[in-house]
């Protein structure tokens, strides 16, 4: 028997602490199955970059070459011919009507998830299940109920497609704001409490403003996600003139960039195949400029807090 350093005698069915450590069989186990996960998951975070930087090369290279002055400022003419002008203003127009819709029905249902729906409150896990089915709902389907809501028996308007982007949005706009107000401290709120401060008064004077950033970010993001979707716009808003400049979304069809790039294409004519790439270049550049200021915002609303 080996004596300790105190003179004791040490047992010899227990690990002496001053020997070597050796891996064990359980622990190479362990450590290679660790290594197997890191190199999939650094594999797929390089394919899915892969895959953007692809979509990115394919549209710049066929699309750049339409892109001039003319192409952003003159309406269409024939076919093929002309820019996207219209149609770049009614995405804007049907875009800005569906965030006016969007933003604020989503951000109260997210201050409500979060302020006021007690965590066993039937009709937060109500709203939040609603929310989740929403979300997972196939645009299709929404541009196939909002045209039966709004346009059946009717006529397609910008108004409709506005109807069924805040569809859309909503979901992504609520739950975003409800993740960012449950990051609010909670000293926060017991400050306003303690000084006798309505609940709602401190929601709209402490919580929210402190939240600010991220529910803008998150609200940008959805109506970039948006401002893409062509399947709704196919059902309520596919019909329109054109050659001409709409910005009455009541009543009549307004032209869009999705729908322009889909029939566009259809024409199986070199011009037309032209027209179709450059718009989509202009439309991903637009959401990638919308996400990266989304970005931005969040960083910069993150910095301001931290140097509170």
């Amino acid at each position: 028997m080996i004596g300790h350093e105190d003179g004791q005698p040490r047992d010899p069915a227990l690990p002496d602490p001053t020997a070597p450590l050796t891996a064990t069989g359980n622990l190479r186990r362990r450590a290679a199955v660790n290594r197997m996960v890191e190199i999939s998951a650094s594999g797929s975070a390089l394919l899915a970059v892969s895959v953007l930087a692809l979509v990115l090369y394919g549209v710049i290279s066929r699309g750049a070459s339409a892109l001039s002055f003319t192409f952003l400022t003159s309406n269409p003419a024939g076919l093929a011919g002309g820019g996207i002008a219209n149609a770049l203003i009614g995405t804007a127009l049907i875009v800005a009507l569906a965030a006016v819709i969007a933003v604020p029905v989503g951000i109260l249902c997210g201050i409500y998830l979060t302020e006021f729906a007690g965590a066993r409150s039937r009709s937060g896990r109500a709203l939040k299940l609603v929310l989740d089915l929403m979300q997972g709902l196939p645009t299709v389907v929404v541009g196939l109920f909002v045209f039966g809501l709004l346009v059946a028996g009717g006529k397609e308007s910008g108004f409709a497609g506005a109807v069924a982007l805040s569809i859309v949005m909503l979901p992504l706009i609520a739950r975003s704001s409800q993740e960012v107000l449950a990051l609010v401290p909670g000293t926060l709120r017991e400050a306003a409490d303690a000084l006798g401060v309505d609940r709602w008064r401190g929601v709209v004077g402490v919580v929210l403003p402190t939240a600010l950033g991220g529910i803008a970010t998150g609200a940008i993001l959805a109506i970039a996600r948006a401002a893409g979707e062509t399947a709704p716009l196919l059902f309520v808003d596919g019909i329109y003139n054109a050659n001409t400049t709409e910005l009455n979304l009541f009543g009549h069809g307004v032209p869009n960039i999705p729908v322009l790039i889909l029939t566009t294409s259809d024409l199986a004519i070199p011009q037309g195949f032209a027209r179709a790439w450059g718009a989509a270049f202009v439309l991903l550049a637009l959401i990638m400029i919308a996400n990266i200021g989304a970005r931005l915002i969040l960083a910069r609303s993150r910095r301001v807090r931290m140097t509170r």
